[in-house]
């Protein structure tokens, strides 16, 4: 390998997908592509690496300690709870992770959630696809009533980038947009702003885009569920653990609320014995995979970006 070229290794290559086309990094350097890798299996593959690209794998001293070369740590996500900074920077190892690539794909899925159970989207499929509307004499269906989203509230935990795109969408919808800053920090003059214990009484869709911190851990719990309307919906786009999956559940099957839509779980890929596969009401739930980032669009804007960051650092 030439003196300059760079050796690059991407850890857990598989959870940006295998249908994106990353032949770019091969100008860049010699490129080694594991598709998982377990913490004791870091050290070796990493041992002579210049670069490692990473999502999910846990970088410390334990993982990291042998990588005589390693010079630059790149996330292929936005949050970073999986890196020991304060070792990165004992080491004198940069770190990069990549901001607001995936906002548009979020905020279009955290609709896609909400139309879904808004208007019983699985009920109504389910009644064609089995023949009943086949032998039905009306030619409309009235077995589960819907509303306008328009003129309904929006309560929005979490006001960045995210956050601010979906009151953009909402207000185009019509909605009266409300917000609270879990952290304090993120103010708009021009969307209000309350308090949580309002947002939660008010508010007939509630959507959550707020990162996982202590301001936020567990917030969403039973007692919070209690306050919230009988015809509410849920909606959780930040961090699994930002709700308390067993109050959702029970808040589900006792009719607390109306319904929820996850996209982000506690644990993933989910439990298996997760309280949300024993749900009585299961027509109120409606969870995705952890897809709402992973858009085609998103995942190309992510690793271009990811490409430009070590060419940058490497002043390429």
């Amino acid at each position: 390998m030439e003196e300059n070229r760079l050796k690059i290794v991407f850890l857990d290559r598989k959870t940006i997908g295998d249908d994106l086309d990353l032949s770019g990094f091969d100008k860049l350097g010699e490129v080694i592509m594991y598709d998982f890798s377990d913490p004791g299996e870091v050290p070796a593959r990493v041992k002579d690496a210049d670069v490692i690209v990473l999502n999910k794998t846990r970088i410390d001293e334990n993982t990291i300690g042998t990588a005589e070369k390693l010079k630059l740590v790149c996330v292929t996500a936005t949050g970073t709870n999986n890196l020991d900074k304060d070792y990165l920077a004992k080491k004198g190892i940069e770190w990069r992770n990549v901001a607001g690539y995936s906002t548009e794909t979020v905020a279009q899925h955290t609709f896609a959630l909400c139309f879904y159970l808004l208007e019983h989207l699985s009920y109504y499929d389910e009644y064609v696809k089995s023949g009943k509307y086949a032998g039905d004499r009306l030619f409309t269906h009235f077995a589960k009533n819907f509303h306008e989203l328009s003129g309904k509230t929006w309560g929005i935990i979490g006001l960045g980038a995210i956050g601010h795109r979906v009151a953009e969408i909402a207000g185009a919808f019509g909605c009266e947009v409300q917000y609270y800053s879990t952290s304090g920090k993120n103010h708009d003059d021009a969307i209000k702003e309350v308090s949580f214990e309002e947002l939660l009484k008010t508010s007939d869709i509630i959507s959550i885009h707020a990162p996982l911190n202590d301001d936020t851990l567990g917030l969403i719990d039973s007692d919070a569920l209690d306050l919230m309307k009988e015809t509410a919906i849920l909606l959780n786009l930040g961090r699994g653990p930002i709700v308390k999956e067993k109050d959702l559940a029970e808040a589900l099957d006792e009719g607390k609320i109306a319904a929820a839509g996850l996209d982000v779980l506690s644990v993933e890929p989910m439990e298996t014995g997760s309280p949300f596969l024993t749900l009585k009401n299961k027509d109120r739930l409606f969870i995705t995979p952890h897809i709402a980032w992973a858009s085609i669009e998103a995942r190309v804007r992510l690793m271009d970006i990811i490409e430009q960051q070590i060419k940058d650092w490497k002043k390429i």
